[in-house]
This record gives structure tokens, sequence and C-alpha cells, in this order.
């Protein structure tokens, strides 16, 4: 990398507000507030609505949408769709 041209990346602790879950990682992120981390070090400190402890893909409890139940809901009530004939 060619130097002055990029930000400084530095270790970051971003906190998940929803999950109360903490995550130590890389980031040229500002932040000003800080924190002490369990390794004894203070670090900046990012708060943040949603991460990968909290979002309904990762935790497991995404909803699956269910299209077939749909067409077929919708073929009672409506009856078959025409088919056409050529």
């Amino acid at each position: 990398m060619r130097s002055g041209i990029h930000p400084e990346s530095r270790p970051v602790v971003f906190r998940d507000r929803a999950a109360d879950a903490l995550f130590l990682t890389r980031s040229t992120a500002t932040a000003a507030q800080s924190i002490e981390w369990e390794d004894g070090n203070t670090y900046p400190l990012i708060d943040v609505e949603i991460s990968s402890a909290s979002h309904p893909f990762y935790t497991g409890t995404a909803r699956v949408m269910d299209t077939a139940g749909r067409v077929e809901r919708f073929e009672r009530r409506y009856g078959h769709p025409a088919v056409s004939r050529h």
C-alpha cells in the first residue's frame, strides 16, 4: 500500500446495543467513547444497532417465506389459473 493515502486502521470495540455484545476488531472508524477491554487495554468504542449477534439471519430466527403455500391458497380462493391453449 502507498503511504499517506489510506486511513489509519486500529483496534476498535463495537458494541451491539440489541444483543449487548462486544466485538474487538480493526477499523478506520473514529469514536468519541472508549472502553477497557478484557486484556486491560483501552480501545475506542462504537455503538451499533445490529450486528451478527442480533441479526435474524445469523441468529437463526429469520422467517422463511412460504411461496408454495401462498400459491395454493390463491388457487383455493380463485380457482386454478386459466391455461392458455394455442
